[in-house]
């Protein structure tokens, strides 16, 4: 079974976030709705996310995880996470298969993979198991795609999707197995094909 998760929102055109990086389109969250959030973390063991991503909730108070994060960064220390989350987050610099070899180690079978450029490395290395996307019925035109480039064909199986009074459909889809599961055909040996994560 493969280890990562993803629950994200996403334009009908395919975006996350304008080219700036505003979310200022998604709901505002006055409806009390978590469109199946809290299920979802509650199935996961720890979150895994990107450098981006860390810094666009890092200001936020409370702190809106109770379950550890894992921060995969190249410019990132240790040193660099504030005191109140020191015990809460930590910075890695391993590549996705190195990172989840690692997290299994220490017990997790499965975490939410977090951040537009970090779900695409997790899908080339075949690392993905399940995604929930949530379509916001809103075009953007441009901005930052949540999937960029694969080897092949990445097939999935629709297991649910759930339309909300608000307009939003939430889908849930499988990775087929073994799927991208050939690291041979997506070279994930060689550093020069590495995708590129918010480090």
């Amino acid at each position: 079974m493969a280890f990562g998760k993803v629950f994200i929102a996403t334009s009908v055109d395919g975006f996350i976030a304008r080219n700036d990086g505003a979310i200022d389109w998604l709901p505002s969250g006055e409806s009390g709705e978590d469109y199946g959030y809290g299920a979802f973390m509650a199935s996961v063991d720890g979150i895994v996310m990107g450098r981006a991503t860390y810094d666009s909730v890092l200001g936020f108070t409370p702190w809106p995880f109770d379950k550890p994060v894992v921060v995969l960064s190249r410019t990132l220390s240790t040193q660099d996470v504030p005191q109140r989350l020191e015990g809460k987050v930590r910075i890695s610099a391993l590549q996705p298969v190195e990172l989840v070899a690692q997290l299994r180690a220490e017990g997790w079978r499965t975490a939410y993979i977090d951040g537009g450029t970090l779900i695409q490395a997790f899908l080339q290395a075949g690392l993905i198991d399940e995604m929930t996307l949530t379509r916001v019925p809103v075009l953007l035109g441009t901005g930052r795609p949540l999937f960029g480039a694969l080897p092949r064909d990445l097939h999935l199986r629709c297991v649910d999707s759930r339309r909300y009074p608000d307009g939003l459909v939430s889908t849930r889809y499988r990775v087929e197995r073994g799927a991208v599961h050939d690291l041979s055909l997506i070279h994930i040996s060689e550093p020069t094909r590495q995708p590129e994560i918010s480090y």
